[in-house]
């Protein structure tokens, strides 16, 4: 699998969580109260907002993808290293995402079943995107360097 193969695969299923998380969402928000209806709220929005990120990052693939040298490897690697810094990135950000879901939670929502359900709800989502960041990050395809023969020695280009 070539970078813009992982890529199209990773929005995908980005893709699949937003549409989970929104229709969800919205089933809660609208028909629960309290604890519910705040998670739903949260599911929406994060929804939303992932379907978006999924949207753009399927566009800038499929764009960069046509241009001329996107075959070359020297291309490939820079694109899988950029997409792996951005998600080792991304699963920093998740972290603090569930740190702030939480002491949301202990504190508004100490008192309120709806601000619980908002701290949850942001616990839920950064959990998530914590391991499909992770897990992705982790198994993202690295474009081989060519083995060149130099006076009988294999040795990296």
């Amino acid at each position: 699998m070539n970078i813009w193969e992982f890529s199209a695969l990773l929005t995908r299923r980005l893709r699949v969580w937003a549409g989970f998380s929104m229709a969800l969402g919205a089933l809660w928000a609208r028909r629960e109260s309290g604890f519910r209806q705040g998670m739903g709220m949260q599911f929406a929005g994060w929804g939303l907002i992932n379907a978006l990120i999924a949207f753009f990052g399927g566009w800038s693939t499929r764009r960069r993808r046509q241009l001329p040298d996107s075959a070359d490897p020297q291309v490939q690697r820079a694109e899988a290293e950029r997409l792996r810094r951005l998600l080792w990135i991304n699963t920093g950000l998740d972290i603090f995402y569930v740190l702030g879901g939480w002491l949301l939670a202990r504190t508004r929502g100490a008192e309120d079943a709806r601000w619980r359900g908002h701290g949850w709800g942001i616990i839920v989502q950064g959990g998530f995107l914590f391991f499909f960041d992770l897990i992705h990050a982790s198994i993202l395809p690295s474009p081989k360097k060519e083995v060149a023969e130099v006076s009988g020695k294999a040795q990296l280009s």
